[in-house]
C-alpha cells in the first residue's frame, strides 16, 4: 500500500482524530474511505454531465430519434 504524507486544517485534524467513533480502526483507514466515496462521487457526476449531453444531442436530432424508434420496433417482443 502507498504512503503519502497530507496537510489538514485544524478543524480536518479534528474530525479525523474522532476516527473510532465512526468504526474505523484508524486515521488512514478513515482518509481512505473518503478519498473512495469522493472517487464515486465524481465518477457518478461524470456520468451524469455524458447522460445529460447525451439526452440534449438527442432531443435536438430528428434523424437520431428516428433511428431509435426503429431500432426499438418490435422490441421486446423479438
Amino acid at each position: 500500500m502507498g504512503q503519502a504524507k497530507f496537510s489538514f486544517r485544524e478543524r480536518q485534524e479534528e474530525f479525523i482524530s474522532r476516527y473510532k467513533s465512526y468504526g474505523y480502526k484508524d486515521k488512514s483507514a478513515m482518509v481512505r474511505a473518503a478519498l473512495d466515496l469522493l472517487r464515486i462521487t465524481l465518477e457518478k457526476e461524470k456520468l451524469k454531465e455524458s447522460a445529460l449531453l447525451y439526452a440534449q444531442i438527442y432531443k435536438e436530432d430528428q434523424e437520431l430519434k428516428e433511428i431509435t424508434d426503429l431500432a426499438l420496433s418490435g422490441w421486446p417482443d423479438e
